[in-house]
């Protein structure tokens, strides 16, 4: 017997697109628009870079593809990198920054993007910076907001407000961590979009366990690494490989609409569809779940107090 996966989307990220070669990034880019696939980005991506390859790209199609295209790029309003500064004036100038650079009047879905430099409280007050990302809302530059960041509690709070239409969470749903199902969960009984990312929450499950892999931007502890190492036997077994089993725990999620992996390369694109095409034996998850829970290196006690 086989596991039957719904149909699911993939979400390409481009966090590091632009910082080398600008023109093998831009191939890289026109690679990704034509995918069909929705593109995450962001304002501070490769400071800029990120946003600006991808409008070149888009430029340089034809009008057939332009449109279409354009529609499945997500983007993100992030805190001024000089000063810090992340308030309402500051979202209205950073949208106004990835317009320009995409070459497009608005966007299919605007994120607020990791707002730790504000407390929760001041984010959401009159006049903050989720007043503006509603405003851009209601004028047609966004067509729907959302809020991403790491931090379950810190994301609870801003689902609870009933303010966004789109919610993501990075490292909190994978093979070693899964503290985000409760909020993933929540988030879609709202109707809710909810985007998972960083379903190998590193290179632990892209790579396996190994010296000097990594979860979460930093080593992984030995005790890690010894599970990791348990749940790759697994999928030998059952002639899988580690990293296709941990992206179709997140493809195979029904609270989750789009899992987010970054893509570098053409190459790389091509090798994540299929990962995302292989079908895991039912007894892959049994034998799994058998292992008990990974020693995840994530605390995000302390988030939740947060005013």
């Amino acid at each position: 017997m086989t596991s039957r996966q719904r149909p699911t989307t993939l979400v390409l990220g481009t966090s590091g697109l632009g910082s080398g070669d600008e023109e093998a990034a831009v191939d890289t880019a026109t690679a990704l628009l034509r995918s069909e696939h929705f593109i995450d980005t962001s304002n501070i991506y490769s400071g800029g870079a990120s946003e600006r390859v991808l409008g070149r790209a888009l430029s340089a199609l034809a009008p057939e593809e332009r449109a279409p295209a354009a529609g499945r790029i997500l983007t993100k309003v992030d805190r001024d990198p000089e000063t810090g500064r992340f308030d309402a004036d500051r979202v209205l100038r950073s949208v106004e920054e990835s317009l320009g650079r995409l070459g497009v009047e608005q966007v299919s879905l605007l994120h607020l993007h990791d707002p730790y430099v504000l407390t929760v409280r001041e984010a959401l007050a009159p006049g903050g910076a989720v007043s503006a990302l509603v405003r851009l809302r209601e004028e047609g530059v966004a067509a729907a907001i959302g809020i991403a960041a790491g931090p379950v509690p810190l994301l609870q709070r801003y689902v609870d407000s009933d303010l966004f239409d789109a919610v993501l969470c990075h490292n909190r749903y994978t093979l070693v961590d899964r503290s985000a199902a409760s909020l993933f969960r929540d988030a879609s009984d709202r109707g809710m979009r909810v985007f998972n990312a960083a379903p190998f929450g590193g290179d632990l499950l892209a790579r396996g366990p190994r010296d000097g892999a990594r979860y979460q931007y930093r080593p992984a502890s030995a005790e890690l690494l010894t599970w990791t190492a348990q749940a790759e036997a697994v999928c030998a077994r059952h002639a899988v490989t580690l990293p296709a089993v941990a992206l179709s725990l997140s493809l195979r999620a029904d609270t989750i609409d789009g899992t987010v992996v970054g893509v570098s390369s053409p190459g790389r694109l091509d090798a994540l569809e299929q990962l995302a095409a292989t079908v895991i034996p039912d007894a892959v998850w049994t034998e799994l779940d058998a292992l008990g829970p990974a020693p995840s290196p994530i605390d995000d006690s302390g988030y939740g107090d947060d005013e």
